[in-house]
């Protein structure tokens, strides 16, 4: 990553922390990023931080790959299969713009406050993303493909994975880009209400006993969680997709 990347950030910090120093802002709601990185470096010595980080991160990668996987099949099929095409399409097109978060009390009803509650609420929602970025991809592919395979007799299943993965690699990225940040969003959500342990669940916990410091240090936690898992992925589509390399972190 060029270091251009690090300077709006920087900016941000200097001025927060200036405004905070002269008394501009009100601590108690807008702590100085002096304070939190204290308080960060006070709560890395506890297990109790650790507990939380790996919590959230199981989490995370559980409910992503179970939502992501059968998103990125059935975009492909939707992609190749104008009958799956017109038989799943219309039921993405009605849920889809569902808010996802509003299905956690059913979820909830469903699950019980178990782990499984965390990993739906995820899955649920990276699974519509890739699905639809995946069918996207599909549909870019330059059809000549596809009519040299059938001219070849290509088997359908070698088609599938030879011609339409690869040709949908770059919807497929990009819809790993989006559900990054959404999965973040639900998985935080749904440790607010249904959680003991979590990043979710400590930073809901902190505001309830007032504790700005260490709400703040859950913040910046899932934010850098969001660039690490981002930065993963940009990683990945630069070293599969070379020749986008103009592109991602």
């Amino acid at each position: 990553m060029k270091y251009q990347s690090w300077i709006s950030p920087v900016i941000v910090l200097v001025v927060w922390q200036a405004v905070a120093s002269l008394g501009l802002v009100e601590t108690r709601f807008f702590p100085a990023p002096s304070a939190i990185f204290a308080k960060f470096a006070e709560m890395v010595m506890t297990e109790q931080f650790w507990l939380d980080l790996r919590v959230s991160v199981v989490r995370l990668m559980v409910g992503f790959v179970i939502g992501a996987v059968p998103g990125a099949a059935v975009g492909l099929l939707m992609g190749l299969s104008s009958l799956a095409e017109r038989m799943i399409s219309p039921l993405i097109s009605m849920l889809y713009p569902l808010p996802k978060i509003a299905l956690l009390p059913l979820i909830m009803l469903i699950f019980g406050l178990s782990e499984a509650s965390k990993y739906a609420i995820v899955a649920i929602g990276v699974f519509f993303i890739m699905a639809i970025n995946t069918y996207g991809g599909v549909q870019n592919i330059n059809k000549i493909y596809f009519d040299v395979a059938k001219n070849l007799k290509i088997p359908g299943w070698k088609v599938y994975l030879t011609v339409a993965l690869p040709g949908a690699l770059p919807g497929i990225f990009t819809g790993l880009r989006l559900a990054t940040g959404v999965a973040l969003i639900l998985l935080v959500s749904a440790e607010f209400v249904g959680a003991t342990e979590g990043l979710g669940f400590r930073i809901w916990w902190s505001w309830t006993v007032f504790w700005v410091e260490q709400m703040y240090v859950g913040l910046v936690i899932i934010a850098l969680l969001g660039f690490t898992f981002a930065s993963l992925v940009g990683l990945c589509e630069r070293t599969f997709l070379p020749w986008r390399r103009g592109g991602g972190n």
